[in-house]
């Protein structure tokens, strides 16, 4: 059956009604998750439960590592069941009911409890979500549709952060360091933009149906893979090879943050830091998806991820706040480059009954990788320098770009 036979809704700014809604829910979600586990986190669990580096790099890399594992399995079930829809309700659901529990927490066992269920529903809903995602959307405007998805995911994230940072402005103005107080109303405004995410998804998001699932509709595979139903493409094995490479020095946000106060750098202007990446994350990420569909996706990536290993060179090397500035608005164009541009790939590399278990093989490898960087690069912030987990970022980023040119083909 085509994309949308059964759905006769009008598109909304030329989209399929699902993409724009899932944009909505995106939306909503960040705006939560970014009051509450966004760049503050970390700073909760430095500077009000104390907990030590080396802890911290624990904390994201172990919660991570428990997400990634569960978008391994619930793409695969949402394959089995033929239904995602309910899957990334139940996911969504997990992550609100948790975060009010953070309002409690007052050693850094409860925090870690609260943010693996945050995590865990993550886990659940996204690779789901992404499968449905790409069910809803027509081949040709995969990396338009995915590109939208990452905008209005991460304009939820700038919402999120103005909120967060009118907040310190008006409760702490005196204050380098987070306080409990101010950390703890944020926690009970992130609830509500939670709820309505939900809301948005129960009522305006329906199920999928596979694009060219069932009536030979050609999709924008490589050559000779559209009927592939057993395995995975060798495009598809490669790509996620080529990421692991460049996943290893790809270290948790968490010492973004961390690194920005090292330099003397206050809560506030980290805020606004993250607001700065989050706006230019945005606004490129519709671009770069429609170019995309036109040049194609492994020129974009590569392109990001020179940008990413330039960026890391220069948190290494960045001595003065005003370069952090920079860096963090440079980071965002990479984050906006990349993050939809590769979730269409791998739309195009597999058949469409496979979606959900490849979208959760890629999350979940994704993650499980980024649990080893970020326990990596809390070692190398103790026993070496601030500044050595973001040589080791670079550097892994050139490697994978090179592979990338060199071994991925169409």
């Amino acid at each position: 059956m085509i994309v949308g036979e059964d759905d006769k809704r009008s598109k909304i700014w030329g989209l399929h009604p699902n993409v724009f809604f899932l944009g909505l829910v995106s939306f909503f979600t960040d705006i939560s998750s970014d009051i509450i586990f966004g760049p503050l986190f970390p700073l909760f669990l430095s500077n009000i439960l104390h907990a030590p580096m080396p802890l911290i790099g624990f904390i994201a890399g172990i919660t991570e590592g428990c997400e990634s594992g569960l978008k391994i399995v619930s793409g695969w079930v949402s394959d089995r069941l033929g239904k995602r829809k309910i899957l990334a309700l139940v996911g969504y659901g997990l992550s609100t009911l948790a975060k009010p529990f953070l309002y409690f927490s007052f050693i850094w066992e409860q925090a870690l409890a609260v943010r693996l269920v945050d995590r865990i529903g993550k886990g659940i809903r996204t690779s789901p979500r992404d499968a449905l995602l790409a069910d809803s959307a027509p081949a040709m405007k995969r990396g338009r549709s995915f590109g939208f998805h990452r905008a209005m995911d991460t304009a939820g994230a700038v919402v999120g952060l103005l909120i967060a940072a009118a907040a310190i402005f008006l409760l702490q103005r005196e204050s380098m360091e987070l306080l409990e107080t101010t950390y703890q109303r944020l926690i009970l405004i992130g609830i509500i933009p939670a709820v309505i995410g939900i809301l948005i998804l129960f009522f305006f998001v329906r199920e999928g149906r596979k694009e060219g699932a069932s009536n030979g509709v050609q999709q924008n595979i490589p050559t000779g893979l559209t009927e592939q139903r057993k395995g995975f493409s060798p495009q598809f094995k490669t790509f996620l090879i080529i990421m692991v490479i460049f996943t290893l020095g790809n270290s948790s946000d968490v010492f973004l943050c961390l690194r920005a106060q090292n330099l003397g750098i206050d809560t506030l202007h980290i805020v606004m830091m993250f607001i700065l990446f989050n706006v230019v994350y945005a606004t490129s990420s519709p671009f770069a998806g429609i170019v995309s569909d036109h040049i194609g996706r492994k020129k974009v990536i590569a392109m990001g991820w020179l940008v990413y290993a330039l960026v890391y060179l220069g948190f290494a090397l960045a001595s003065e706040s005003w370069q952090i500035w920079i860096l963090f608005a440079i980071y965002g164009s990479y984050h906006g480059t990349v993050d939809g541009v590769a979730r269409a790939l791998i739309a195009d590399t597999v058949s469409a009954e496979k979606r959900g278990t490849a979208y959760g093989i890629y999350h979940g490898t994704v993650g499980f990788t980024l649990l080893a960087a970020s326990l990596l690069a809390g070692w190398m912030w103790d026993a070496i320098a601030p500044s050595s987990p973001f040589f080791f970022g670079a550097g892994m980023a050139a490697i994978a770009t090179i592979a990338l040119l060199i071994f991925y083909e169409k």
